[in-house]
This record gives structure tokens, C-alpha cells and sequence, in this order.
């Protein structure tokens, strides 16, 4: 009886600013699972931090950090594939390819372009509108069906859906059209000083989020002084879109906890805000402290992820190259003679 084929996911994160609780329990977190029931090649996406200015020491750095830190989080090389997008030439080849195939306009409409071009006015470069084909590259040269995303990926998503059907339309089906997989639990993490933005490891406000490297006082203080609610009664601690404050703080305890939401509200009946954010801290810090002890032990094994990346670029590149060649071959690229 044929072993059957497993749907294939591809997911990636910039190595760039600092990891977040947000990053984590909204994406990073959730992979975990997925390995045993999908394909999975996750990726440290560093071609695409290289839209904004980056301190080269700081950027391989940033890269190997996230590297470990995938592996501490839970990502398993023997059942996924990791890998250095860099490490894949594949990845900009497509992306050129896609470029052929993808409009100005609806690049310009893209609005982390818009944003993006509005926090670097300095810097407006083709990298940053160009961003999203690289993208549509990265998901669609493994031929993935799914693609685990937050809500603010979705628009690249269904972009990377319509260069991929106007290729397949122009020049025959060649590439598998990704759907997103959007997490159920943890995938809103709001910013501590403004729970009406997304926790983001771009803020300027070191206290707006909370770093997978921060230490437990760290974490204390950033929570104990995270923004709440303007009404008088410091007793409630509900669910509720009038307590958005609250709200995320209660999102991030029963995430971390397991704990329902209807179970950490009677949990807190009348005990007060400070002793809720304490509580917080304490299911943050006890997810965190592992992860950042398996990081340490990683990174100071670095002949182990040497290897975990040269054996992720070589089965990423087989597959690649795989669909590289089948698009060069339809768009009238002699192949190369090896």
C-alpha cells in the first residue's frame, strides 16, 4: 500500500530586530505540531531583512540566534527542513522569473510596502515594493499548500495565489496554490504600550514588547508596567472589546497557561491588576526560561548547527531546483548542460 504524501508547509522570519512573545506564540510556537502532520520546511528568511540598512556582523548573528532559536522552540531537522534562505540561489533565480509575471500596481497597494516606505522615507528601494514576489518565491518553489501566517501575512499570501494562477494561466500548470493556515490561539499579541497595535520586534519602545532574550526581571517590569485600561474598577479583569489593555494581557496568560479564558477571569474575581500582571509574567517566564537555556546550549554547539544548515540547503536546493528547472524550461530558457 503507497505510504501517503503529506501536504507540504513553508513558513520564515526575518532575522532582524528581536524575536517577540508575539513572533513566538502567534507563529514560532505553532510549528511544532505541524511537523507531524505536514512537510515542513521552515527558513530563516535573511535576503528579505536586507529591504532596510543592516550592520553585517549584526545581521549573521541575528541569523544564526534564530537558527538556535527555532531548534530550542521546538523544530525538529530530522523531521523538518531547515534552512538559510541565502543558502538556496534558487529563491532570487524565481524570484526575477515572478517579477516578469507580477504588476506595479499591485505591488504598490501592498501595505507593509506602505508602511515600510513610510518608517524609511530615506530608503524607499525596489527591494521593499519587490519584497512580496521574493516571497511568492520562497512559498513557491517548494510547490506549498499551506502557509502558516498572522493576519498581516494574508494579503502576501493571496498575492503569491495570483502571480502563481497568472503564471499557471500564461505558460501551464507549474506551481501548487498555497492557502494561508492561520493560527487559532495566540496570533493577536498586541503591544504592551498600545494594545491596539500588534506586538512587532520593529517597535522603537524596548517596553512595548518582550523579547525571547529577556531575563525574568525583565519580563516583570516590562508586564507590571504594561499599559491596562482607564476605567476605575482594577478588580475586573474580562475579556472585552472596551478593555483592550486587559484583553491582551488575558490573551497572553491563557496562551502561555493553557488555561481558558472564562477560567483565568474567576481565577482573578476581585484580586486586582497588579496581582493579575504578576500572575502573567510568571506563565510568561516559565514558557520563555526554557527555550532560552536550550538557545545558550545551541549556540555554543556550533560545528551542530553547521550542520543542521548545510543538511537543510541541501534538501531545500534539491527540491528548488527541481521547480526552478521546470519554470525555465517554460518560459524558453535553453537548460544548462552540466
Amino acid at each position: 500500500m503507497a505510504e501517503e504524501v503529506k501536504k507540504r508547509v513553508f513558513s520564515g522570519v526575518q532575522p532582524t530586530g528581536k524575536v517577540t512573545l508575539g513572533n513566538y506564540l502567534g507563529a514560532i510556537r505553532n510549528w511544532t505540531p505541524l511537523q507531524e502532520a505536514y512537510d515542513c520546511l521552515f527558513c530563516v528568511v535573511d535576503l528579505h531583512s536586507l529591504t532596510v540598512a543592516q550592520v553585517p556582523a549584526e545581521l549573521r548573528k541575528n541569523t544564526l540566534d534564530l537558527v538556535a532559536l527555532y531548534i530550542a522552540c521546538g523544530i525538529d531537522p530530522s523531521k523538518s527542513i531547515l534552512f538559510i534562505q541565502s543558502h538556496v540561489s534558487a529563491h532570487a533565480e524565481l524570484a526575477w522569473i515572478l517579477d516578469t509575471v507580477a504588476y506595479v500596481g499591485e505591488l504598490n497597494r501592498m501595505t507593509q510596502f506602505k508602511d515600510k516606505s513610510r518608517k524609511h522615507a530615506d530608503n524607499i528601494n525596489m527591494g521593499l515594493m519587490n519584497y512580496p514576489v521574493l516571497m511568492a518565491s520562497d512559498i513557491l518553489l517548494y510547490q506549498a499548500e499551506y502557509i502558516p501566517v498572522g493576519k498581516d501575512q494574508v494579503q502576501h499570501v493571496e498575492l503569491t495565489r495570483d502571480i502563481a494562477l497568472r503564471f499557471n494561466a500564461r505558460y501551464s500548470d507549474t506551481f501548487a496554490i498555497p492557502e494561508c493556515l492561520l493560527s487559532k490561539s495566540g496570533s493577536s499579541i498586541k503591544s504592551l504600550q498600545d494594545p491596539t497595535a500588534k506586538m512587532s520586534k520593529s517597535d522603537v519602545n524596548d517596553n512595548a514588547i518582550i523579547s525571547l532574550t529577556d531575563d525574568p526581571d525583565t519580563i516583570r517590569r516590562k508586564l507590571r508596567r504594561a499599559v491596562t485600561d482607564s476605567d476605575t474598577d482594577v478588580n475586573c479583569v474580562r475579556m472585552s472589546a472596551d478593555k483592550p489593555g486587559v484583553s491582551n494581557l488575558l490573551n497572553i496568560y491563557t496562551t502561555c497557561s493553557g488555561l481558558s479564558v472564562a477560567e483565568a477571569e474567576r481565577q482573578f474575581e476581585g484580586k486586582g491588576y497588579g496581582v493579575f500582571k504578576d500572575a502573567v509574567a510568571d506563565a510568561v517566564i516559565s514558557v520563555l526560561q526554557p527555550i532560552q537555556s536550550e538557545q545558550k546550549r545551541l549556540l555554543a554547539d556550533k560545528g551542530y548547527l553547521e550542520a543542521v544548515l548545510k543538511q537543510g540547503a541541501d534538501k531545500a536546493s534539491r527540491i528548488a531546483q527541481k521547480t526552478l528547472s521546470k519554470v525555465y524550461r517554460k518560459v524558453g530558457l535553453i537548460p544548462k548542460i552540466n
